[in-house]
């Protein structure tokens, strides 16, 4: 069966739209008249959905195009905070225990009209198909992360789909929580560099050159900093293009080079040696690793098969080809902690608690007290960089302006004593 979305009159004439399965459009229009509702458009929906990627206009069975479906699926976007919210209703209806294609009729009803809701009813044709509900979120891995369908395939097969499902919400949402912690405290330094920038920018190619004129006409000589000033100032006005498209240029290049498995490589060590940057760049992906790898081996995943899906959690490819390297050590039959000291790129205190835990049999809760701690340096950190870097700014900024006014006044100043 395929999914339709449809738009519609009822019998009291009030608009409707939904969504509907049916083997083809031509029923579901028949499934629509014989619910009370007289279809005006019926539009097969999306399969494969991508995140954040819009699908192509569809038609109808006479072949009109609907535009407007087009233009709200490039619009629409499926959020993180979207899934979890999802995934705990999802949760509270299994843990009900409802059977699982009741539970995601149900959850249908509760989600709103758009990208998602048509993705759960994708996901549940495909359950009604006889497919089970992993293999079912994978058909939206752009929706749904490797990690996401790991551990629903280890709830299903352990019979602990409901746990499972409120693990990962509970995950999901930490993301979020962590994700927002982050912008949030950049955001303030951000529009400072930014606006600042802006107003300097504005001085210098508009302000400046109206005032500098004057000097110019006067053919005195001027002092080095309204030299360096105005030739600055000529510099943007003249070769602003120049500097705009080499701007473009080498960042397109630098993305180019960055998707490239040696180009990231580079970038990513390059990262981790920048000083403080580097630091927290270091704690944040072991922040994650650590507490992904202790949510999947909570939830019943191989240790081999954890670090395989965690890897690509830390999106750094340097730290990636140590868990790589840890894991073929794995299989060769030593422990977690030894492989990832010998790589230098983990710190001791996480090795050495790591160690700990599988020493104790408590490797899980040991990683989640390593999560924990390194989330709080980060937060301690960059709160600490964020307080230090609004009074540099402002310094900075008005070391800036401060050499703009003394460029200007020089000048002035000995004008006047040729006057006098």
């Amino acid at each position: 069966m395929a999914v339709y979305e449809y738009r519609g009159l009822t019998t009291e004439g009030r608009d409707i739209s939904g969504i509907i399965d049916a083997d083809s459009p031509k029923t579901a229009r028949a499934k629509l008249r014989q619910s009370g509702i007289y279809p005006t458009d019926v539009v097969e929906g999306a399969g494969e959905v991508s995140y954040g990627a819009g699908s192509s206009a569809q038609s109808d069975r006479s072949g009109r195009a609907l535009p407007w479906l087009s233009r709200l699926r490039v619009a629409e976007r499926v959020g993180m905070m979207e899934v979890s919210l999802m995934t705990r209703h999802l949760a509270t209806l299994t843990g009900a225990k409802l059977p699982l294609m009741e539970a995601l009729s149900a959850l249908m009803d509760q989600l709103e009209k758009g990208e998602l809701k048509r993705i759960v009813a994708g996901v549940r044709e495909r359950v009604k198909e006889g497919s089970s509900l992993a293999m079912a979120l994978g058909q939206y891995p752009s929706v749904f992360s490797e990690i996401y369908i790991n551990m629903v395939r280890a709830g299903e097969a352990s019979g602990t789909l409901d746990g499972m499902l409120l693990r990962l919400a509970d995950y999901l949402e930490y993301q979020v929580k962590l994700r927002n912690q982050l912008v949030a405290t950049l955001t303030y330094p951000a529009f400072m560099v930014v606006i600042g920038g802006l107003i300097l920018l504005g001085l210098v190619t508009f302000i400046v050159p109206k005032i500098t004129l004057i000097f110019e006409e006067v053919h005195q000589v001027l002092p080095w900093p309204t030299v360096i000033l105005i030739a600055v100032s000529h510099f943007l006005n003249d070769y602003w293009w120049i500097i705009l498209l080499a701007g473009v240029l080498g960042v397109f290049a630098l993305q180019q080079y960055i998707r490239t498995p040696a180009g990231r490589i580079q970038y990513d060590r390059f990262m981790l040696r920048m000083p403080v940057v580097g630091r927290v760049t270091l704690m944040v992906a072991i922040s994650r690793f650590t507490r992904t790898l202790s949510t999947l081996l909570t939830s019943g995943v191989p240790l081999l098969q954890a670090l395989d899906v965690v890897r690509n959690v830390v999106q750094n490819a340097v730290l990636a080809e140590a868990i790589d390297r840890a894991r073929q050590n794995i299989g060769e039959g030593q422990s977690l902690a030894e492989p990832l000291r010998k790589s230098g790129m983990f710190p001791p205190l996480v090795t050495h608690m790591i160690a700990v835990g599988e020493k104790s049999g408590d490797l899980e809760p040991m990683l989640v007290k390593v999560s924990e701690a390194y989330d709080n340096e980060v937060e301690a950190i960059v709160g600490t960089l964020t307080a230090l870097l609004t009074p540099v700014m402002i310094l900075v900024m008005g070391g800036v302006i401060g050499f703009i006014v003394m460029a200007i006044l020089l000048p002035i100043f000995e004008l006047s004593q040729i006057v006098r």
